[in-house]
């Protein structure tokens, strides 16, 4: 860990110590990682995640045979003890007209946390300043329902250098109650380190993607794009995410099926990686 990041760690311990103690993460997956498989048999699919281990699910607009039935949904995830972890939604969702219909249906399956999955504003600062006037907005808007609003980051949004980036002016320009979501593939793609960010912005990091990705020419020999057979200090992330994170929920995603492997049986795999790092870390 380069200076900066280890002023950073420093900092954050501190100013994170109130969120040191909170429960341990619960293990999610987002279901885009699937996007195949839930469309051909959505129930069979998540009954399959349930059995994994997973305790949560964050919803990437496909809700199979329950989209104009909510309540249904709720009782089928209550069936195969899976929680909403959170939901990916657009801007467009969220304007005046479908405020109330999309809250309430998010509202009935137990969700809280909305994440803007991407927005063409964020690859520049001054959109995402922009765009951060937007959030702020819908921060005070969903907070009487309970609920928070988030972002989450692909590359373009960790462009620059660190404490410039689109990331830095989303983070700085958003109430504290606003999450971070950030995914930890996309941000090592652009060459940034995604534990000194945890720590940078104490508190926001209530969900994160725990992705392996290579950036071009990146991938180290024997290494695929699953956890824990890639190069990704997931240990020192989780520690972060428990020390400073505020973090109620890692999810894996999935985007990438080497060598021919179905998409849940990718995640499987990664999740099989991560339950093997979170072993030999000492509970919290």
């Amino acid at each position: 860990m380069n200076k900066q990041a280890m002023l950073c760690a420093v900092l954050g311990t501190l100013l994170g110590a109130s969120q040191a103690m909170a429960a341990e993460p619960r293990l999610g997956v987002q279901l885009w990682s699937v996007k195949d498989e839930i469309k051909q048999d959505f129930e069979g699919t998540l009954t399959r995640i349930s059995r994994l281990g997973f305790q949560g699910v964050e919803f990437a607009g496909e809700f199979g045979p329950y989209k104009d039935n909510p309540a249904a949904l709720r009782a089928f995830l209550d069936k195969n003890r899976l929680q909403c972890a959170g939901a990916h939604v657009h801007f467009d969702q969220l304007t005046d007209a479908r405020f109330e219909a999309t809250t309430a249906f998010y509202k009935t399956l137990g969700c809280s946390n909305l994440v803007i999955p991407m927005d063409a504003r964020g690859a520049s600062v001054d959109g995402s300043a922009a765009m951060s006037r937007e959030l702020s907005a819908l921060s005070s808007k969903l907070a009487p329902k309970g609920m928070r609003i988030g972002y989450h980051n692909h590359a373009q949004e960790m462009a620059g250098a660190v404490g410039s980036t689109p990331w830095d002016v989303i983070a700085r320009s958003t109430p504290k109650e606003s999450i971070l979501q950030q995914d930890v593939g996309w941000t090592t793609f652009a060459g940034k380190d995604p534990v000194a960010y945890v720590y940078k912005y104490p508190g926001r990091t209530v969900s994160t993607h725990y992705k392996a990705k290579f950036a071009p020419g990146a991938a180290v020999a024997g290494s695929t794009p699953i956890i824990g057979q890639d190069k990704t200090d997931w240990a020192g992330l989780t520690r972060a995410l428990r020390q400073a994170g505020g973090t109620e929920w890692i999810i894996v995603e999935q985007e990438e099926y080497p060598n021919g492997m179905g998409q849940l049986d990718t995640v499987a795999a990664s999740l099989a990686g991560l339950k093997a790092v979170l072993a030999t870390m000492p509970a919290q």
